[in-house]
């Protein structure tokens, strides 16, 4: 998908660029795979804001994506290459030989009236799911299944790619996005190809309205704030923090303060991302 860059009729145009949607080839989404979808603006069931900074936006529907991609042995066609509001990624609508229809991830080259198929018989080419230990080292996959039969869960935004570098005894290691080397069950299913869309990281919104369209809201510095409402706030004019370290508005420690509390899955890191 391609860029557009948007001539500047008012300040708020002006270094806009957007997409030119060139990949989309259908509008309106399938009725038969669409949920409403909620908002609660980072409330809780208490009605307490648990997650700051969101709130508003336009109203949006939820697409079924298939993560599972469990049709194992049934071939697919490519119906229509769609937008979805809540993902970076664009969605591929698959309607399969037996008349089900459902939408998938849409990776980097896959085009309508493609054929894909899922299962240890599929072919090694964009759009086809097989079990990690039948991909070839090297290749480039994204949708990968951490547990088994969980369904894909990791390498799914815009333009993502994870590669298979080796294969040990009931394992296999796979190189993610983030430089993290990490074991997966050689059963586990992984899509082949990257994720679509790989423009998306190059759009600059280029005014506050558009995140708002997005449901988020503003975020205030710390620093320009009081000394009773964060840890930075305070001091005359443009002050540092004045502090060994940034901390969070509730004095916590904040940016590289370890935070990771799954021990369990340690034994399956052989490097770590930093």
């Amino acid at each position: 998908m391609g860029l557009k860059v948007y001539r500047p009729t008012s300040p708020g145009q002006r270094g806009k660029v957007g997409s030119d949607f060139s990949e989309i080839t259908k509008k309106k989404p399938e009725k038969s795979l669409l949920l409403p979808l909620k908002r609660n603006a980072g409330r809780s069931n208490q009605g307490k804001v648990t997650v700051r900074h969101r709130g508003g936006g336009a109203k949006r529907k939820l697409r079924i994506i298939d993560f599972k991609r469990d049709k194992l042995g049934i071939p697919g066609k490519v119906v229509s290459i769609e937008y979805d509001p809540n993902r970076s990624a664009n969605i591929a609508l698959i309607n399969y030989v037996d008349g089900e229809k459902r939408y998938i991830l849409a990776p980097l080259g896959l085009k309508v009236g493609d054929i894909i198929s899922s299962g240890g018989g599929a072919e090694i080419k964009p759009g086809n799911t097989l079990p990690l230990n039948l991909i070839p080292p090297g290749t480039a996959v994204h949708n990968i299944e951490l547990h088994l039969g969980k369904g894909g869960q990791i390498v799914r935004s815009a333009g993502a790619s994870a590669q298979i570098m080796a294969k040990e005894a009931g394992y296999i290691l796979v190189r993610l996005p983030s430089g993290e080397l990490r074991r997966f069950d050689e059963r586990c299913m992984a899509t082949i190809g990257q994720v679509g869309n790989i423009d998306h990281s190059n759009i600059n919104l280029a005014k506050a309205g558009s995140n708002r369209h997005r449901g988020l809201r503003p975020s205030v510095r710390g620093s320009a704030m009081t000394p009773r409402d964060h840890p930075h706030g305070g001091g005359e004019g443009r002050s540092p923090i004045g502090l060994p370290g940034p901390k969070t508005p509730w004095g916590k420690p904040a940016l590289g303060f370890k935070t990771r509390r799954n021990k369990r899955s340690n034994k399956l890191i052989v490097k770590r991302r930093k």
